[in-house]
C-alpha cells in the first residue's frame, strides 16, 4: 500500500509510518495543513491517515479538498476528538472510516486493509486474475495453484498492475507507487524495466500466460485482451 500519514504529534507519527513501511508498504508523513495540502493535490494514495486538528488549519478541510476534486484516496480519520459529532461530520464528508486516539497499531492496520479491499477489490482479500491468485492480506501469490516467490517491490508491483488491469500506466505512476515522492523521476528507468522483467519471467515460469504488455511511449497494461 502507499500511504500518507497527516499527523502532528511526532512520536505517534513516527510510529505509524515505522509500523507499516516495516511491513513493506510506501509510507510518507506530513505534520501540518500547507504541507498536506501540498502532498493530496500532487500525489494519490491508497489510504490518507487524517488528523482533524492540525498546525494552521484542520483536518476536515483536507478531506472535503479530497472530495470536492474528486481523487479516489481512501481516507481513515483519527482523532482524540471522539464526540458523535465530530465522527459524523467527518464521515458526512466523505471519510472511509473513523479511529478515535488512542488505538493499537494493529487495529489500525485492520482499519486501512478494509478501505483498501472496499475501494480497490470490492472487499475481497482473495484476487483472482485468471490463473494468477494473490492473498493480500497474506501477500502471497498462486499461479495455477503454485506459490510464486516474488520479493516485496515485485509483489507491489504486480498487485498495482492486477488492481489497474486494463489500463496504461506510466513510467512515472510505477515509480511513484513503488518508491514514493523521494523517488528521482529522471528519465532512467532501468529500476522499473528491471522489476517489469523479474515479474513477468516468474509468472510465464509459473504457467502463466504474459499479461504484461508495453504500450508505446506510454507506459505499461495488464490485460489479456
Amino acid at each position: 500500500m502507499k500511504l500518507l500519514v497527516i499527523e502532528d504529534e511526532t512520536g505517534l507519527r513516527e510510529s505509524i509510518r515505522d509500523y507499516f513501511t516495516d511491513a513493506g508498504n510506501i509510507c510518507e508523513t506530513v505534520s501540518d495543513y500547507p504541507a498536506a495540502l501540498q502532498k493530496i493535490n500532487v500525489y494519490r494514495y491508497d489510504c490518507i491517515i487524517l488528523d482533524i486538528t492540525l498546525p494552521q488549519g484542520n483536518g476536515l478541510d483536507i478531506l472535503q479538498s479530497l472530495k470536492q476534486s474528486r481523487f479516489p484516496d481512501g481516507v481513515l480519520i483519527i482523532s482524540a476528538k471522539n464526540s458523535l459529532d465530530d465522527r459524523l461530520q467527518g464521515l458526512d464528508l466523505g471519510a472511509d472510516d473513523y479511529l478515535a486516539k488512542p488505538f493499537h497499531l494493529s487495529e489500525l492496520r485492520a482499519r486501512v486493509m478494509a478501505i483498501v479491499r472496499r475501494k480497490s477489490f470490492d472487499g475481497n482479500h482473495l484476487i483472482v486474475f485468471n490463473e494468477i491468485q494473490m492473498d493480500i492480506l497474506a501477500k502471497s501469490v498462486t499461479v495455477n495453484q503454485q506459490t510464486l516467490k516474488l520479493t516485496k517491490k515485485e509483489y507491489a508491483l504486480l498487485l498495482y498492475f492486477v488492481a489497474n488491469k486494463g489500463k496504461v500506466i506510466s513510467k512515472n505512476a510505477l515509480a511513484e507507487h513503488l518508491w514514493g515522492d523521494e523517488i528521482d523521476l529522471s528519465d532512467n528507468f532501468d529500476f522499473i524495466y528491471s522489476h517489469i522483467k523479474n515479474v513477468r519471467k516468474k509468472l510465464i515460469d509459473a504457467g502463466s500466460k504474459d499479461y504484461i504488455q508495453s504500450a508505446y511511449g506510454m507506459g505499461y497494461k495488464f490485460t489479456d485482451g
